[in-house]
């Protein structure tokens, strides 16, 4: 949603409280790598890397960071856009171990993904994080729209970036994905035997959360065929238009039988009763980590015909094909999605750690970092990409 004079001045006010800009560090000084450097390193044709100029992060930066813009072309022909994040002292002459990161669901590389990316340089890989197709600075005719094979195959676009720069070991490259974009980094790291391993944080499988909207047990058959006709007259509309349509990604469905949507994610303001989990999500995109071009902090819903890819396909259905590739799950024991991660947790067969993290809700684990577990996370990925 826009954001009004004094919901700009209480953001920012969260920000200095914070340590923080509203967007970045304003005069971060870093060891400059040319970029020239970079783009000779990159064997990849339908990519390009350069400077990053108009920061406009909302996470604390460490000046010792370095990170560049960069584009890399997926299978379908969408430009994704990404964070290249470098580590401390970076030599192009050596080589790195990388990750790949995005996510959540609706959020933007300069978020939570960005954070991640930023602590994985820190501890000396080279990270990616970047917007799924069709949000935040990627490609597509249509906007925010969600699609469980497209955003999965963006993973695999990621990897072809990162194994075709010279200054990353192929060999040594893991995927990290962040609530409702874990689901596309299991499923991708099933498929492409690049992936040696593979993280996920406050998982959330949207296939499940779409079609069945909550723990598999919200929708009666009845219910569900209210949701699809519901989903086939969004489409016929916008066939019959040419336009988007916003809607719930999400959709529920009252005791009368109404469909329950909306075309915005959130309101100005909440009410006071309103459910904490909501109050969560709330203060992240709203408040402390509001982006403009954040489906979840912007003025529009997504596109309502998202629900379509997710009833199509369950992103769960290739986990035994993960064979003995590590797996880490890390949910908090608040958090309302943990039952994601531990029915993940109990299918997989090979190699596997999940961490709950005490007191940690969902969202805490975007960017409270006296929560989030880096340093296991960062030797889960030292110990796997070997």
């Amino acid at each position: 949603m826009k954001m009004n004079y004094k919901k700009k001045v209480f953001v920012a006010a969260l920000a200095v409280l914070a340590g923080t800009a509203v967007f970045g560090n304003a005069g971060s000084v870093y060891a400059a790598v040319p970029t020239d450097t970079l783009v000779k390193a990159s064997q990849m044709k339908a990519a390009s890397i350069s400077d990053l100029t108009n920061d406009t992060r909302v996470f604390k930066l460490d000046k010792s960071i370095e990170a560049k813009n960069v584009r890399f072309q997926n299978r379908y022909g969408f430009d994704v856009a990404g964070h290249l994040y470098l580590p401390r002292n970076f030599d192009a002459s050596k080589k790195y171990k990388a990750v790949v990161i995005t996510g959540p669901f609706g959020a933007v590389k300069e978020q939570a993904s960005g954070l991640y990316a930023q602590e994985m340089a820190k501890n000396g890989y080279v990270a990616v994080a970047f917007d799924p197709s069709m949000t935040g600075e990627s490609s597509g005719s249509r906007r925010n729209m969600g699609s469980p094979e497209i955003f999965t195959e963006d993973y695999h676009a990621a990897v072809d970036f990162v194994t075709n720069l010279s200054f990353v070991n192929p060999e040594q490259v893991g995927a990290i994905g962040i609530c409702g974009l874990s689901g596309m980094a299991i499923t991708a790291a099933a498929s492409d035997s690049r992936i040696k391993a593979v993280a996920t944080s406050a998982m959330y499988d949207m296939s499940e959360s779409i079609s069945d909207h909550y723990n598999g047990d919200y929708y009666t058959p009845e219910q569900r065929e209210l949701v699809k006709q519901h989903l086939a007259k969004m489409r016929d509309e916008e066939a019959k238009t040419g336009k988007s349509i916003r809607g719930a990604h999400e959709l529920g469905v009252d005791g009368m039988g109404n469909i329950q949507t909306f075309d915005t994610m959130f309101p100005d303001k909440l009410p006071t009763d309103a459910n904490p989990v909501i109050q969560d999500f709330f203060g992240y995109y709203v408040g402390r980590a509001y982006h403009p071009r954040a489906i979840n902090s912007n003025t529009s819903a997504w596109d309502s015909t998202t629900p379509y890819g997710f009833f199509d396909f369950n992103l769960m259905d290739n986990l035994d094909e993960m064979g003995d590739r590590p797996i880490l799950l890390i949910t908090g024991d608040k958090a309302h999605s943990k039952y994601f991660s531990d029915n993940v947790y109990a299918k997989i067969k090979g190699t596997k750690e999940e961490i709950v993290v005490p007191g940690a809700t969902h969202v805490d684990l975007y960017d409270q970092m006296d929560k989030i577990p880096f340093e296991r996370l960062v030797a889960f990925f030292d110990a796997n990409l070997k």
